[in-house]
């Protein structure tokens, strides 16, 4: 058997099995410890007895020897155990199941008892081989030893009860170990078939199919599993969207300037041609072909060459910023890093984008704070991240709208803010603009790019950027640099 089912169901039952097999034997030891135990104190008990009633009423001279039998009578009325009466030198005086005297008896309990100990001993009769328990008490007149009183009885009868009990607790040890194994099994079962359910989602997704879920049957790790499985797949299924929604933006932002190239490619070549083609015009009018030449002035022609000449910078700023992406994405960005001094990176941004801030009729303010410290960055892309965060701002700020940048000095930081007062970022969306492949639903050209370059320049930093926007107000970035 292999797999988790084989293995949990081989640690139960090696659990389930030392654990009976620990208690059946606690349980056997003390059946026999009470069993045994209480056979030996009642014969200890009645040795005791006999012992202290000779002592007070019978302790007289040569009375054991000549009232041997008399004495063993009155002992041995009260009790089913085999008495025996043996006298200072050990010898068998009388005994309750042989008639007459006997032999010297050396059993260890008697030779102790004679030295005025009370003893036990458990062992086998001669002869018979039957397992018995003695106790011996010594007979005292005064101070002195003049025999030994001995209670003797079988043991067969006690092994025999302590073995039915012993088997009737190993029965149900077993069948105690019989459920718990089905318990076991159905307990294993409430693990792997959840995990079973997991593993056939998990080989449907690596197929492809990520629309496949993961029941969560119980609210433990394997349901928490589950879980992490399936917002898995959503994440992958909203990856493949969003490359998917990438891919389609980006062929429209390259088709769009290609077009107008292409179009105005032809339309100059054509009026090239014609007008050195001009001298066979006469022939096919004489002919009566119509003349399809194309005639441009010099300002239609120069229009035409810098429409090219801006969808050509266009089609560079796109693929850069595809290439810059692609670098990142690899880990292959180093940056080059210098004391940064924000102030004339901040005026160097001004100069740049104040004719476009004009053009669109945008209130463009830059304040950096006085005495800003200096930063280690890499210049040329900590403007990249600027002229990035003021493109978007003033792509969706209207004419009349305003774009502010403000730069100050918190701690051991700078803290670059970028504000303005566009369309703003709907709250669905504002999590998800730094990430790759995102493009917020907007009409505005642009590849989804260019926000998720900025956080990565800015963490290669060592900073963070905070963005927050309200739909209608405008929104604010915070670039924070380390000092």
């Amino acid at each position: 058997m292999k797999g988790i089912k084989a293995r949990l169901l081989k640690s139960f039952l090696a659990v389930i099995l030392l654990t009976v097999i620990i208690f059946e034997i606690i349980l056997i030891i003390s059946v026999r410890q009470y069993y045994f135990g209480n056979v030996e104190e009642v014969l200890s008990k009645q040795a005791e007895v006999s012992a202290n009633f000779y002592r007070q009423y019978l302790a007289r001279d040569d009375f054991l020897e000549k009232n041997a039998d008399v004495l063993l009578e009155s002992f041995s009325a009260p009790t089913a155990a085999q008495v025996q009466i043996i006298d200072e030198e050990g010898i068998l005086l009388a005994d309750s199941q042989f008639a007459g005297h006997g032999g010297a008896v050396g059993t260890p309990d008697v030779k102790k008892a004679l030295k005025g100990l009370p003893s036990k001993w458990q062992g086998r009769m001669p002869g018979t081989g039957e397992r018995v328990l003695a106790v011996s008490y010594p007979l005292k007149s005064g101070d002195t030893v003049v025999g030994v009183v001995r209670f003797v009885t079988s043991l067969e009868g006690v092994n025999g009860v302590v073995g039915k009990i012993a088997v009737i607790l190993i029965s149900i040890g077993l069948a105690a170990v019989i459920i718990s194994v089905f318990a076991a099994a159905i307990l294993s079962q409430t693990i792997v078939k959840p995990l079973n359910d997991i593993t056939r989602v998990a080989e449907e997704m690596a197929k492809g199919k990520f629309t496949a879920r993961a029941p969560k049957r119980y609210d433990d790790e394997v349901g928490r599993l589950a879980d992490t499985l399936n917002f898995m797949a959503q994440e992958i299924m909203r990856q493949e969207e969003l490359k998917n929604e990438f891919i389609a933006s980006v062929s429209h932002e390259l088709r769009t300037p290609l077009t107008a190239i292409k179009g105005w490619t032809i339309t100059l070549l054509s009026a090239i041609r014609g007008t050195s083609q001009a001298g066979r015009s006469d022939i096919r009018e004489n002919a009566g072909v119509p003349d399809r030449r194309v005639y441009l002035n010099l300002d239609e022609l120069i229009e035409g060459l810098e429409i090219i000449t801006k969808e050509s910078e266009r089609l560079s700023e796109l693929v850069e910023e595809l290439l810059d992406f692609s670098r990142f994405e690899a880990g292959a960005i180093k940056l080059n890093l210098d004391k940064v001094a924000l102030v004339d990176t901040l005026n160097y941004i001004k100069t740049q984008m104040m004719p476009r801030a004009k053009r669109q009729a945008v209130e463009f303010e830059i304040y950096p704070e006085e005495g800003l410290p200096e930063i280690l960055a890499d210049e040329n892309r900590i403007k990249q991240v600027l002229i990035n965060l003021l493109d978007n701002a003033f792509k969706f700020t209207p004419a009349g709208g305003r774009v502010r940048v403000k730069a100050e000095s918190a701690n051991d930081s700078v803290r670059i803010i970028v504000e303005d007062t566009g369309c703003g970022i709907p709250p669905e969306d504002l999590p998800h603009v730094t990430k790759k492949f995102y493009k917020a639903k907007s009409k505005q050209p642009g590849s989804g790019l260019g926000l998720a370059i900025c956080d990565e320049i800015v963490r290669l930093h060592g900073g963070r950027m905070e963005i927050t926007s309200a739909p209608g107000k405008g929104t604010r970035v915070e670039v924070i640099l380390p000092v």
